[in-house]
């Protein structure tokens, strides 16, 4: 029986690149709202939880005492979107340098999230007030799942930044290399403080690397998107006779 509500003509296959395209642009999309939203959580919820110092204690420490299941929920979501937006960055970025590697770090990157939900910290630096800070294997887990977050997102800085040595590119591929650096040079002094300065700003310095590493998250799905755009006006301009 024929399909009187379809169209009378198969579609063109650069109909079907189009179509392929609206599917990308979303799972890029996902890019920019991810990092918007942990960062947004992480600082109303810092600033809000009673007995909660952000200038010392580090974000995951959000997932415990009261309220903890919102910090548990971000990190779900975000690790969720970020994963999407790891899938996207793949088909998109089909060839080239940092065509495989810059995807699956990516990927690593958005799975530490969704891993640290459920797996909690242990308590330390004074919060949760009063709770023993004895090593548990599930917060050495966590504690192993924060330290590859943040390599993974600092080698995919730097991956993608030499994708990106055309002279056209020059200020993006800087600003990957410069955005690499801040995120391991912010989770190195945060360890360093948290384990000898006590009462130092290790929540604030842990924060520069999240925050700097999640705005060129952003950036980079933006970009994409912009590319991703670009192919689907070209498919359908030859589409056009």
């Amino acid at each position: 029986m024929t399909d009187t509500l379809g169209p009378a003509n198969p579609p063109t296959s650069a109909q079907r690149s189009g179509e392929l395209s609206t599917a990308t642009r979303s799972l890029l999309a996902c890019g920019v709202i991810a990092p918007l939203i942990n960062i947004v959580v992480m600082l109303v919820l810092g600033a809000i939880r009673p007995d909660y110092n952000a200038w010392v204690v580090p974000d995951s420490n959000l997932e415990l005492g009261p309220g903890g299941w919102m910090q548990i929920t971000n990190y779900l979501v975000t690790g969720t979107l970020l994963l999407a937006f790891a899938i996207g960055t793949k088909r998109l970025l089909r060839t080239g340098r940092g065509s495989i590697w810059g995807p699956v770090l990516l990927g690593i990157y958005g799975f530490t999230f969704f891993a640290i939900g459920p797996i909690l910290p242990d308590p330390s630096l004074g919060y949760p007030a009063g709770a023993p800070e004895t090593l548990t294997v599930h917060g050495a887990v966590h504690s192993l799942l924060g330290l590859v977050q943040f390599s993974s997102l600092t080698v995919a800085c730097f991956v993608l930044a030499r994708r990106d040595e055309a002279p056209e590119s020059r200020g993006w591929s800087r600003y990957s290399v410069v955005t690499g650096l801040v995120v391991a040079t912010s989770y190195v002094v945060f360890a360093f403080i948290a384990q000898l300065v006590d009462g130092g700003p290790a929540g604030l310095v842990e924060r520069v690397g999240i925050i700097a590493g999640g705005m060129w998250v952003v950036l980079l799905a933006i970009r994409l998107l912009g590319r991703s755009s670009q192919r689907a006006a070209h498919a359908t301009a030859l589409s056009v006779p």
